[in-house]
């Protein structure tokens, strides 16, 4: 019923924005012992960086959703739950991160997990192969958000370095498999407004 999937997406979304998460695979860093010797200037600036990226997370998960919603294909339904479960083990590294860098995580959140989903649901909608394309072209520019970020990180920060490294590579994967199901190429002004409204996110998120 409606009803009943409408409220399994308010638990779902509570869950996300207010429970803590977990990952099922064991973070990137975990083999790194030495013990951090970072200052309370690059604290305070990865903090930031990871909160940014923490708010992607909690995007994505709502994008997917989203796409989830409308979606009668099985291999994209597949490919779609997939990638928000690797989301899920990158949102709770994030977490964890920002915590031990005495941070906190970013007040936006809930606003932009029920704008994120709605834009979701929008592209499962309109077509499958939009759908891909949306997904493949979100991935593509959450990779280059976290090239950026990789440049700025400290040298001394290695477990941060360690995380994004393979955030990176998961979302890199997840282009590919859209990709491969068929994704359509994105019109260039789609492209545009999503890369400036990525801006937006990332400036807000950064300070608040």
């Amino acid at each position: 019923m409606v009803i009943d999937k409408f409220i399994d997406e308010i638990e779902f979304g509570l869950k996300i924005l207010f429970s803590p998460s977990s990952s099922k695979r064991p973070r990137p860093d975990k083999k790194i012992l030495n013990k951090e010797d970072l200052n309370s200037e690059i604290k305070k600036k990865h903090a930031q960086l990871m909160r940014v990226n923490h708010s992607g997370e909690i995007c994505a998960q709502a994008l997917y959703r989203g796409q989830l919603l409308f979606n009668k294909d099985k291999s994209i339904e597949k490919s779609l739950q997939k990638a928000a479960n690797e989301e899920i083990d990158h949102l709770a590294w994030c977490e964890e991160r920002i915590d031990e860098l005495n941070g906190k995580t970013s007040l936006l959140n809930p606003i932009l997990y029920i704008g994120s989903i709605g834009i979701g649901g929008i592209a499962s909608i309109i077509d499958k192969k939009y759908n891909l394309g949306f997904l493949a072209e979100t991935e593509k520019q959450v990779s280059s958000h976290l090239d950026k970020h990789l440049v700025k990180l400290s040298k001394y920060d290695v477990k941060t370095k360690k995380i994004l490294e393979q955030m990176k590579f998961d979302e890199h994967q997840h282009e590919i498999s859209a990709k491969e199901l068929g994704a359509a190429e994105l019109p260039k002004p789609i492209k545009k407004v999503m890369g400036i409204t990525s801006k937006i996110m990332t400036t807000l998120t950064y300070k608040i």
